[in-house]
C-alpha cells in the first residue's frame, strides 16, 4: 500500500524561480495529501554561492544540485525539488528521481534590447545556447553572465550586453512577459534546440521512496524526459563542461511507443566535426543541415 507521510520536507534553492518551483510542488502535494504538513528548507549551492565563476569552467556537473542530495541522502528532507535540466545524468547512490511535474513551455527566449534587432554582444554562459545562436547571429561576440532571471534582465537593459538567453518555462512561472526597454522573443525548435528536461520541475528522492512520490508526478511529461536523459547519457554528455565538447541537446516528442528526438543539424557548429556518441542509444540519422530525428526506445527507471 502507497501510504504518504502526514509530514513532508522539500529542499530548495534560494533563487526566486527556486523557490517559486517550491511552492508549485507543495501546492501539488497539499492538493492530493490535505492532511499533510508540508514544509520547505533554503539550501545554498555551490553554483549560488560563486556567482563570479563560469560555469563552463568550473564544470558544471552538479553546481545546482549536490547540497540537495547531500541533505536528501542525510534524512535532512524528503523531496529535492530541481529544474530537471540542472541534474546530471548520473544519479547518486541511493537517490532517484520520483517523477517530474507537468511540463512548462521547453523552449528558449531571446531576450534583447529593443533598439538591437541584431544583437552584437550576447551574455549567456549555456555553451548549447552559444553553439546555437551563432547559427543565427554569425557575427555576435559571446560573454559569461550569471544571476537569477531579474538581475540577468536588469544588466541586460542596463547595457552590460545586447541580449541574453532565458527558458521561457523560468519566465512564465515568475509572471514575468516584459521588461523596460527590452523585447523577449521566443525561439523555435527550428532556431534552437532546448536542453533535455528543460520547462520540467523534477523531484528527487531517496530511492525506497521513490514509488510513494511517484503516484503525484506527470506521467507524459515523466516519459519525454527521461528519454531525454537517457539520449544525453547514451551519447556521453550531461552537464556544462561535457556539453562544451558536443552541445548535442534534445528535445522529445512522445510517438506511441517510441520518442521522436530532435538534435541539431549535422553541419551546425552545435554538432562538432566528427562527434559520436558513446554508445548508440536509438536509430535513425542526422539529416544534413536541418534537426535530425531519431526514434528512440523509451528508457525506465532512469
Amino acid at each position: 500500500m502507497n501510504t504518504f507521510p502526514d509530514t513532508c520536507t522539500l529542499l530548495t534553492r534560494g533563487s526566486p524561480l527556486a523557490r517559486r518551483q517550491t511552492e508549485m510542488s507543495v501546492a501539488r502535494i497539499r492538493a492530493q495529501f490535505p492532511h499533510c504538513q508540508v514544509a520547505s528548507r533554503i539550501l545554498l549551492t555551490t553554483g549560488d554561492r560563486h556567482l563570479s565563476w563560469a560555469l563552463e569552467k568550473s564544470g558544471g556537473k552538479g553546481l545546482f544540485t549536490t547540497e540537495l542530495e547531500e541533505a536528501l541522502r542525510a534524512g535532512e528532507g524528503d523531496v529535492a525539488v530541481h529544474s530537471a535540466k540542472d541534474i546530471p545524468t548520473e544519479m547518486p547512490h541511493g537517490l532517484a528521481i520520483a517523477g517530474f511535474l507537468p511540463r512548462a513551455s521547453p523552449f528558449d527566449t531571446l531576450v534583447r534590447r529593443a533598439f538591437a534587432p541584431v544583437p552584437a554582444v550576447i551574455a549567456t554562459g549555456s555553451p548549447r545556447r552559444r553553439a546555437q545562436a551563432r547559427c543565427v547571429f554569425p557575427d555576435a561576440t559571446f560573454m559569461e553572465m550569471r544571476g537569477n532571471v531579474e538581475t540577468r534582465l536588469a544588466k541586460i537593459a542596463a547595457g552590460e550586453a545586447d541580449a541574453t538567453f532565458l527558458a521561457t518555462a523560468g519566465l512564465a512561472r515568475l509572471g514575468i512577459a516584459d521588461w523596460p526597454g527590452l523585447v523577449f522573443e521566443e525561439w523555435s525548435l527550428a532556431k534552437m534546440i532546448p536542453a533535455a528536461g528543460q520547462g520540467a520541475i523534477a523531484w528527487q528522492v531517496r530511492g525506497a521512496e521513490a514509488l510513494r512520490f511517484a503516484p503525484l508526478c506527470d506521467d507524459a511529461t515523466g516519459v519525454a524526459v527521461r528519454i531525454e536523459r537517457a539520449f544525453l547519457s547514451a551519447f556521453g554528455e550531461g552537464s556544462q563542461s561535457i556539453i562544451t565538447t558536443a552541445p548535442c541537446i534534445s528535445f522529445a516528442k512522445a510517438r506511441g511507443g517510441a520518442s521522436l528526438i530532435s538534435t541539431p543539424p549535422r553541419r551546425s557548429p552545435a554538432m562538432p566535426r566528427g562527434w559520436r556518441p558513446k554508445s548508440p542509444p536509438c536509430s535513425g540519422r542526422i539529416p544534413e543541415g536541418r534537426p535530425g530525428r531519431l526514434y528512440c526506445r523509451c528508457p525506465t527507471g532512469r
